[in-house]
């Protein structure tokens, strides 16, 4: 019996050549739409679907392929002898070849169209052609890809189309729909957490390897929402690796929750702080620039500038040691002033939203630093975290403050509020147990990933004062005290004030002790743990 291939694809990339040799080797080729008009105007035979099913395209489109007279030339299994008869009894002939990809879901979803124009990209009759002939594998070839169209030809031209490979491009198809139908139910369904959590990812780039050089790794980016890293741009450089991605992300976000100048974007919550503590309404840090070092997933500088070279300057000194071999993020265009500065030290990368012309000249005499531009700030609401047989998901973590409370007899001074909020700002981004310490908007020690309290405490302290060889007056702490060792360190290097969440137990220990030194604090109601 003659070969008959079913051809409808949106994307029509290298779609000529396919169904050129198809024709050119005697099969018959259905099709509709656009797909069969693309084809007859390139002089290739088609046969219109409906002339086989006996029913015309209807519902402006929504019906072309879904009928019996197409599923049943899908699904018969041609070693089954009642299913060859009974096509025979109906009149219908077996369908041996499937190329179809599907409507632009993906790009649509992202474009800012209404439910009802959305809903129009959703496509019914080519994911259930694709799986129809997926679960018929062994007799009939299905294509999704354009990359495995080559392979096809080359297999039918010997006459041996390779069962594995056939295998294989029947997962592609599930692959694909399943990612498909990802995207639609996480656009359609309104539920934080949905009985089945879906995800739609595709598969961005290959890494050289995973945290490990014997681990391998690939980078996914959702389909539906690719976020900062979908809009990345590499200007220079060697290829980003696993941890590359896990720093540059981290700082990213760092940098961006004091505002992304470029694109207007706010601090995180500074309507809460507006709201709470409108002594701070002047001198927020949504017009300052700022600059995130990150070594190891953590941050080991950050502060804000009234210029980049400022912010940087100050981000370097909190600790000039781990940044070597470490991450900048920044969230202005770098100038050529800063470039000769970060050009000082090796870097593995800078991050920003652009590079001026002479900053860029600068930065790529570094022959393997990659600079990376990023365009907006992330817009992620949850966070996913594998455990062993499945995810853990959850918010990401965007609330700043719910109060602003002093606790202690002695009121945080005017000029310690800003540091403050920028302290607690910036100690969210460090690995728990966490502690910063903070001058002029810019941390001058920290200390974090302990497993208690004290720890990160003496550390970020002594780092402070071996950095600035001056005292610094404000302390952050990601989560409460559960006792008043910290504020006697804090006490003993002259910390003026502590923020913190509050919700210990031994509250009190820790009021007392501020009060005993004269140290304000202010409780914001809200932790910051980071695993």
């Amino acid at each position: 019996m003659k070969r008959r291939a079913l051809i409808s694809v949106f994307y029509k990339d290298g779609i000529l050549e396919l169904a050129s040799f198809l024709s050119g080797a005697g099969w018959e080729i259905l099709s509709t739409g656009g797909t069969s008009k693309h084809l007859q105007e390139h002089k290739i035979p088609v046969t219109d679907v409906s002339s086989v099913t006996g029913f015309p395209e209807c519902l402006d489109g929504r019906v072309k392929t879904l009928h019996p007279a197409i599923h049943a030339g899908l699904l018969a299994r041609r070693d089954e002898k009642s299913h060859v008869e009974t096509l025979q009894a109906l009149g219908l002939s077996a369908i041996d070849l499937v190329c179809v990809n599907l409507y632009p879901f993906f790009e649509k979803v992202q474009a800012g169209l209404s439910l009802e124009e959305t809903v129009e990209f959703i496509d019914i009759g080519g994911p259930t052609m694709l799986r129809s002939a997926a679960k018929n594998y062994r007799d009939v070839i299905v294509l999704t890809d354009p990359a495995d169209y080559a392979e096809a030809i080359n297999g039918l031209k010997a006459e041996n189309v390779p069962l594995e490979f056939k295998k294989r491009l029947a997962g592609k198809v599930f692959n694909l729909t399943s990612a498909y139908d990802a995207a639609i139910a996480r656009y359609l369904l309104d539920e934080e957490y949905p009985q089945y959590w879906s995800l739609s990812l595709k598969k961005r780039q290959s890494l050289r390897y995973g945290e490990n050089g014997h681990q391998s790794a690939a980078l996914y980016l959702h389909t539906d929402c690719p976020g900062v890293l979908g809009d990345m741009e590499q200007l220079h450089g060697k290829e980003l690796g696993y941890n590359n991605i896990r720093d540059l992300d981290l700082a990213w976000k760092a940098a961006c929750a004091f505002g992304l100048p470029s694109d207007g974007t706010a601090p995180v919550g500074e309507d809460e702080v507006r709201r709470l503590v409108p002594q701070a309404a002047s001198g927020t840090p949504e017009s300052k620039i700022c600059c995130v070092a990150v070594k190891h997933n953590t941050p080991c500088g950050i502060a804000l500038g009234n210029t980049l070279l400022e912010a940087y300057e100050k981000t370097y000194t909190c600790d000039p040691v781990s940044i070597f071999g470490g991450i900048v993020a920044c969230t202005a265009a770098v100038d050529s002033a800063t470039a000769a500065k970060l050009g000082e030290l090796f870097l593995e990368i800078v991050a920003a939203p652009d590079f001026e012309p002479d900053a860029l000249e600068i930065l790529k005499r570094k022959k393997n630093l990659r600079i990376i531009k990023l365009a907006k700030a992330p817009v992620e609401s949850h966070e996913y975290i594998a455990v062993d047989g499945g995810l853990l998901v959850q918010q990401s973590d965007r609330r700043f403050l719910e109060k602003w409370e002093v606790v202690t007899q002695t009121p945080p001074a005017a000029s310690d509020i800003k540091d403050l909020i920028f302290g607690m700002r910036a100690v969210t981004f460090v690995k728990s147990n966490a502690i910063m310490i903070i001058k002029d908007e810019a941390a001058t020690g920290i200390g974090g990933g302990q497993v208690n309290r004290i720890w990160p405490a003496v550390q970020s302290l002594e780092r402070s004062a071996a950095a600035i060889n001056a005292a610094a007056r404000v302390l952050a702490s990601d989560a409460f005290f559960p006792f008043a060792d910290v504020v006697e360190a804090a006490a003993a290097a002259g910390i003026k004030a502590i923020i913190q969440p509050g919700g210990s137990v031994n509250d009190k220990l820790s009021i007392e002790a501020c009060d005993k030194h004269g140290i304000a604090m202010v409780f914001t109601g809200t932790r910051h743990f980071k695993h």
